[in-house]
């Protein structure tokens, strides 16, 4: 059997994950990644998305991550992500709500001047990653 390999994400505020794992997967910036222990060391940006791992036991466990970067060693991953939470913290709720908001903002013709569109579309696409997660059978 192989070895686990050790998965850190972290955001500015807090530890989300550090537990030993048997695979990582993650949303790079250039495509998905996989990581097992052993792996040859690098570097990469992320996007947003599902970073997918199997803890010790082999269940597949989720977390979502806004943007940040992640380091791949032979033992560990370290995931700095802007923000990141577990499957189970998403509040459904809000992020559908943040969903009809960030849709508002973008089609509202009167309020097109004073609209941050990068940030409406980055907003929306952050609250739609959410709800997939969610929806995502374990």
């Amino acid at each position: 059997m192989a070895e686990n390999i050790i998965l850190e994400v972290v955001t500015p505020e807090k530890e989300v994950v550090n537990e030993p794992t048997q695979m990582v997967m993650a949303p790079g910036s250039m495509g998905e990644f996989g990581v097992l222990n052993g792996h040859t060391p690098f570097m990469t940006s992320l996007k947003t998305g599902t970073i997918r791992y199997k803890d010790e036991s082999g269940n597949e466990r989720y977390v979502f991550v806004s943007g940040g970067f992640a380091e791949a060693l032979p033992e560990k991953v370290t995931v700095l992500a802007e923000s990141a939470e577990r499957r189970s913290d998403i509040d459904i709720e809000r992020a559908q709500a943040a969903i009809e908001r960030s849709e508002k903002r973008l089609s509202d013709e009167r309020s097109k001047e004073k609209v941050d569109f990068i940030r409406a579309r980055a907003a929306l696409e952050r609250a739609k990653q959410r709800v997939v997660l969610v929806g995502t059978r374990v």
